[in-house]
């Protein structure tokens, strides 16, 4: 009986016409949501990938000081001979990237010096936010005199 008056009540070309709008606009906004979805994943995909190719442009390895590249590195600064050096690298004390601790000889007097980020060089006193010195302790465990020439005195 039921379904006897739907039937008839679809035959009515108003009615007809109201539901083929109502079902236009009800698909339309489905088809508009996943069109909205897809663009969605799409931006959030390639955002991702620049993400990751960001990460794989970043160093995996730091580079590492060896006693060839620090007396490299310490004849350039000091405008010595590669060949035949006046300054020679003892000992790498600290291997950082960063910061890297070596100990210099020059003239049979051994001193304490740093390269930044492995190309600065500098010899100096070198003191932590406490106040203390940092070359005192390196210089005690590795049994180098602080004499005048050590202090640049």
């Amino acid at each position: 009986m039921k379904i006897r008056v739907i039937i008839k009540k679809l035959s009515n070309p108003r009615i007809r016409r109201r539901l083929k709008i109502a079902l236009s606009v009800f698909f339309g906004g489905i088809i508009l949501g996943l069109m909205f979805k897809v663009v969605y994943d799409i931006g959030y995909f390639d955002a991702q990938s620049l993400e990751n190719d960001k990460i794989a442009v970043l160093p995996t390895t730091y580079p590492v000081l060896t006693m060839e590249s620090a007396q490299h590195i310490v004849s350039g600064a000091l405008k010595e001979d590669p060949t035949n050096p006046k300054t020679v690298v003892v000992q790498i004390v600290d291997n950082n990237h960063r910061l890297s601790t070596i100990i210099i000889e020059s003239n049979k007097i051994k001193k304490i010096a740093r390269i930044i980020d492995m190309h600065l060089f500098f010899t100096c006193e070198l003191f932590n936010d406490e106040g203390y010195n940092l070359n005192e302790g390196i210089e005690h465990q590795y049994n180098i005199d602080r004499d005048n020439f050590n202090r640049g005195n």
